[in-house]
């Protein structure tokens, strides 16, 4: 029997691993050979040309994922992990102020995906500059 904690933990692992492998995937296989055959035709070797055409196209994606999986962790609730949203519930049962502790929870929710969004809006702007703006969105 597992504690409720490396349990949770496990599961968001492989869950989210499973989502990532599952965007990767598709994003590579998105990309229009064209773009692959350019690559080649300008020099780059295939690692090359995955690295700076192909990968940072599955950017978005991959930070959505993050996005959802820090929603996600609500669930963990369900086996008795101790996180925030069961926090709110303890503490509304004993003061019967839900609105307020419900509200404050979905702030701080709120607050958590806005930093992860900017960091994704300027990992973008990053890779874009870093490959000299030639990534071609599919």
């Amino acid at each position: 029997m597992l504690p409720a904690f490396p349990c949770a933990v496990l599961v968001f692992a492989l869950n989210e691993g499973a989502y990532c492998a599952e965007t990767m995937r598709a994003a590579i296989e998105s990309v229009p050979k064209g773009q692959l055959e350019a690559g080649y035709c300008v020099g780059m070797s295939y690692f090359q040309t995955m690295r700076r055409i192909i990968l940072p196209q599955a950017f978005p994606p991959l930070s959505n994922s993050l996005i959802s999986m820090i929603k996600d962790t609500s669930l963990a609730a369900n086996i008795t992990v101790t996180e925030m949203f069961m926090t709110a519930q303890r503490v509304a049962g004993r003061t019967y102020e839900h609105l307020l502790l419900y509200a404050e929870v979905a702030v701080i929710y709120l607050i958590f995906c806005t930093v992860i969004t900017r960091l994704q809006a300027f990992g973008e702007k990053r890779l874009s500059r870093m490959n000299g703006g030639d990534v071609i969105r599919a």
